[in-house]
């Protein structure tokens, strides 16, 4: 006797949430997202279908496989995920569950999706992302990218919030998350904080005066 799953006619696509890497092509043309567990070796468009990452030639989501998109129902849980080492640099994506889709507890697998909106975690310095810079990874033919403050971007290849979402296209909306404003004090600091961040600088200063003053003892070489 062949299981038979009950069948869904939303009037609507109905919205999932998921989190992913932002990549840009090599020669700076397309951008994309990259997933962060089984189908990560695969770059995605923002409108694209799923394929079988075993390689095989059923259409995905097939019953009896892992292959096709995956989301979840709401986007504390997404979100949930970015607070793991190896995650902290994927950004919040929210995203139209198209085609088929296996519903499950937590989300859906499916054939197709649209990715709405892309939301920036802050700069590995905590600032608020101005822009989108070379992480030092990436895949075949594609760099992947991470939230950068304007100060941090120096020159790493690097597009702004806009600039990705225009390259991505199919009306992508891109937007910066929370971080601290650059010039503004994080909450909390107090007198004794701000004294040893101003010995530790004043420390760093030190060193750069010595190897400094080293290198004029050295005198021209050659």
């Amino acid at each position: 006797m062949r299981l038979r799953l009950p069948e869904e006619r939303p009037t609507e696509p109905p919205t999932g949430y998921k989190i992913a890497h932002p990549v840009l092509s090599q020669d700076g043309t397309r951008a994309g997202f990259t997933g962060v567990s089984l189908g990560g070796a695969v770059p995605y468009g923002v409108q694209d279908e799923a394929c079988c990452v075993y390689g095989l030639r059923h259409r995905a989501p097939h019953r009896r496989c892992d292959c096709g998109f995956h989301c979840v129902h709401d986007s504390a849980t997404a979100e949930a995920m970015l607070c793991t080492a190896e995650h902290r640099a994927a950004v919040l994506l929210e995203v139209s569950v198209l085609g088929a889709y296996i519903r499950f507890e937590q989300g859906f697998r499916y054939a197709r999706q649209r990715v709405r909106s892309a939301t920036v975690g802050p700069c590995a310095c905590g600032a608020v992302a101005a822009a989108l810079a070379d992480a030092g990874w990436g895949r075949p033919g594609w760099r992947a990218l991470a939230a950068a403050c304007a100060g941090c971007v120096r020159g790493r290849t690097a597009l702004s919030l806009a600039g990705f979402a225009r390259l991505a296209g199919d009306g992508l909306r891109v937007r910066a998350g929370s971080g601290v404003v650059v010039g503004d004090l994080p909450a909390g600091l107090g007198v004794s904080e701000l004294v040893a961040e101003a010995a530790l600088l004043q420390a760093r200063l030190d060193w750069f005066q010595t190897q400094l003053a080293r290198l004029d003892e050295g005198g021209p070489q050659g």
